[in-house]
């Protein structure tokens, strides 16, 4: 990309595509094209097509998705992919028919099966079913990575994917239902903290052990490949490393400073065992992460209090 091009991001304003903004801003990229969604409906086709041929960008970053934790994606199965499977289609094949030197899409790690061998290469998705508390999820991002090697064989388009770790970061979400786990509990032992609880409940066992990227670092990686990379086949993108999430909570809990206890309920699901990402093809690109989980928790810790980001 060269720093006069004009690139849009979709889904600037979430965790991910803020991120990217940060990245490119800071790195001179001064044609950034952002719409609100409001004066947008990336759900739309004609909605969609029209803001390509207006604003024709020379390269998208597809961040725009509808997310969340285990329980919304379990509850709200429908709208996880019927939304993202609209979402993604509109804008890939718009940026085909408008013809967009690149696009990057962002797809996730749940995509590979859930007991599939660890550390999960890019190699080993469609080899098994997949996690049943977020397979419409995963389904709806498999369908992105195959709509950007459908139009990559077909007709030629410079379009990529990459999978993330699970991410945090600036700008998390933190309800307590609906975000991830890490932003949840950070909201958990802050609030319990604050109002002089003795015990925090952690949902499940606490023995799955995940894999978490921060998202500055991950926009950072974006960018790398949006530059450097132009094969069809996915980029997984993370740290290489995992904790469990018994471990999870015990560095939140020094990290905010709460005196009490951890309990975990064990009538909520786990989800996946484990979901590690090999990350060895990005690191042979000449990539590697840069910010170490305790660093990045209190990074967006102090982005949670600066905020307070306290959702009803």
């Amino acid at each position: 990309m060269e720093l006069t091009d004009k690139i849009y991001i979709a889904g600037h304003r979430g965790m991910v595509g803020s991120a990217i903004k940060r990245n490119l801003e800071k790195a001179g990229y001064k044609n950034i094209v952002i719409r609100k969604s409001d004066q947008l409906d990336l759900r739309n086709q004609q909605d969609t097509e029209n803001f390509f041929s207006k604003e024709r960008p020379a390269y998208v970053f597809l961040a725009a998705a509808k997310v969340g934790g285990i329980i919304a994606n379990n509850t709200y199965r429908a709208e996880f992919i019927y939304d993202n499977l609209l979402i993604e289609s509109n804008i890939i094949h718009a940026a085909h028919k408008y013809r967009v030197k690149k696009l990057l899409f962002l797809g996730s790690s749940c995509i590979y099966p859930k007991l599939a061998p660890q550390p999960l290469k890019e190699d080993y998705l469609l080899t098994g079913p997949l996690e049943p508390t977020n397979e419409f999820y995963a389904i709806a991002k498999i369908a992105g990575i195959k709509l950007c090697q459908a139009y990559h064989d077909q007709y030629g388009d410079n379009f990529i994917s990459v999978m993330p770790a699970n991410l945090y970061g600036i700008g998390d979400n933190y309800h307590l239902q609906n975000s991830h786990v890490l932003p949840a509990l950070l909201r958990k032992f802050h609030e319990a903290k604050d109002t002089g609880e003795s015990t925090v409940t952690v949902w499940g066992t606490g023995t799955p052990l995940r894999e978490f990227l921060y998202a500055d670092d991950l926009a950072d990686g974006c960018v790398f490949l949006m530059n450097n990379y132009n094969d069809r086949e996915p980029v997984n993108i993370g740290s290489g490393k995992d904790v469990s999430i018994a471990e999870l909570a015990e560095l939140i809990k020094s990290i905010t400073c709460f005196t009490g206890s951890v309990r975990f309920d064990t009538t909520k699901p786990d989800g996946t065992p484990r979901k590690l990402l090999d990350v060895s093809k990005l690191h042979a690109l000449g990539w590697k992460h840069k910010t170490e989980l305790k660093e990045g928790i209190k990074l967006a810790y102090l982005d949670y209090l600066k905020n307070e980001l306290l959702p009803v």
